[in-house]
């Protein structure tokens, strides 16, 4: 609370609508500048870079919606959830109401605490922790200890098409309980269908349905590139504690600094992550807009300091690399019987 006055007094929770607009039609513009361009250029190469450029547009589509999904772009809620929509269910496939709770319900209460987390069990396909790899037997034991690592990287090209099948697979249970379906379901549906209209029936009216086939899953595999690169170096690291259910109570700040990293990029990685390269300050404060994060990550990294908590901060590609390498190597799961006190009264140096 001291540092959330300290930011307030500072303009950081002011909503900055038209900066995020704008830098969200940048990335609008790439997305769909590309899938112009690469249905109207003739060479594999011109069309390569096309797709490229649309799947970067897409990625920073995605990012910045994230902060609306957060309700961080405007002071208006239906603004902040019109744009989850069009930049979640109707551009990427992604249901903005399993989103919503699957990340900013579950994920943001108790990042990396195994059981509650979803996002730190990859189970059974990949082993995060020394735990599940020692609780496995047989030719899975040897799959984690020797082989995992080396298939994950290919598992990633899956990441959005497993979300999009999750989340509808969600949405459909959601809209099958009479006690659970609201209004925002129905429409999230509906903006799933427009997504299926406009990125696959409506083009393929228009072009040949092999080059629409082509661009939708060679887009997508790009793009679940971009979001591990985005999203894992903040939880994956081997840094980034994960804890054990016993944990979730420990205290808020902590939490989140433990279990979560910075990492630096350029100005159009700036772009592409839109102040998801600052994740602790995202964990802290995700009802704060990403464009003040650089700014207010110096009061934020003086803070943690002064206040015995940890603030890392990588550069983008050693985060990444170590977090591909988390795979390899399984971290521990810190469980409250090895710590002296109740998660409450958990120190930073305990975790």
């Amino acid at each position: 609370m001291e540092l959330r006055r300290e930011l307030r007094r500072r303009g950081f929770f002011a909503k900055p609508t038209f900066t995020s607009v704008v830098q969200l039609c940048c990335s609008a513009s790439l997305a769909i500048g590309g899938i112009i361009l690469f249905f109207t250029l003739s060479n594999w190469i011109g069309r390569g870079s096309a797709l490229l450029v649309s799947a970067a547009g897409s990625i920073g589509i995605g990012t910045n919606t994230h902060t609306s999904s957060h309700g961080a772009t405007s002071e208006r809620k239906w603004i902040n959830e019109l744009l989850t929509y069009l930049g979640f269910s109707v551009h990427a496939g992604l249901s903005a109401t399993y989103w919503w709770h699957k990340h900013v319900l579950i994920h943001h209460s108790g990042p990396n605490v195994i059981g509650l987390d979803h996002d730190a069990d990859l189970s059974p396909w990949f082993a995060m922790t020394e735990d599940e790899v020692a609780r496995a037997s047989g030719w899975r034991k040897f799959y984690y200890r020797h082989v995992q690592h080396l298939v994950f990287p290919a598992a990633v090209a899956l990441l959005l098409l497993s979300q999009q099948v999750a989340g509808c697979a969600y949405l459909f249970s959601v809209l099958q309980d009479s006690k659970r379906r609201q209004s925002q379901h129905w429409l999230d549906a509906a903006s799933l269908v427009l997504h299926g209209l406009l990125h696959l029936a409506l083009p393929i009216v228009l072009f040949s349905a092999r080059d629409v086939i082509v661009f939708y899953i060679a887009r997508n595999i790009l793009i679940s590139y971009g979001m591990f690169a985005v999203l894992a170096p903040a939880h994956m690291h081997p840094e980034a504690a994960r804890l054990s259910m016993d944990l979730a109570d420990t205290e808020y700040s902590l939490a989140q600094t433990s279990t979560t990293l910075n990492y630096r990029t350029g100005r159009l990685g700036r772009l592409l992550c839109s102040g998801l390269d600052y994740q602790i300050e995202h964990h802290l404060f995700p009802d704060i807009s990403h464009v003040f994060y650089p700014e207010m990550s110096r009061v934020v990294e003086e803070y943690c300091r002064s206040e015995s908590l940890p603030y890392r901060s990588y550069s983008w590609d050693s985060a990444l690399w170590n977090s591909f390498m988390a795979l390899k190597h399984p971290g521990v799961i810190r469980h409250a019987t090895a710590i002296q006190g109740s998660p409450s009264m958990v120190k930073s140096q305990d975790l």
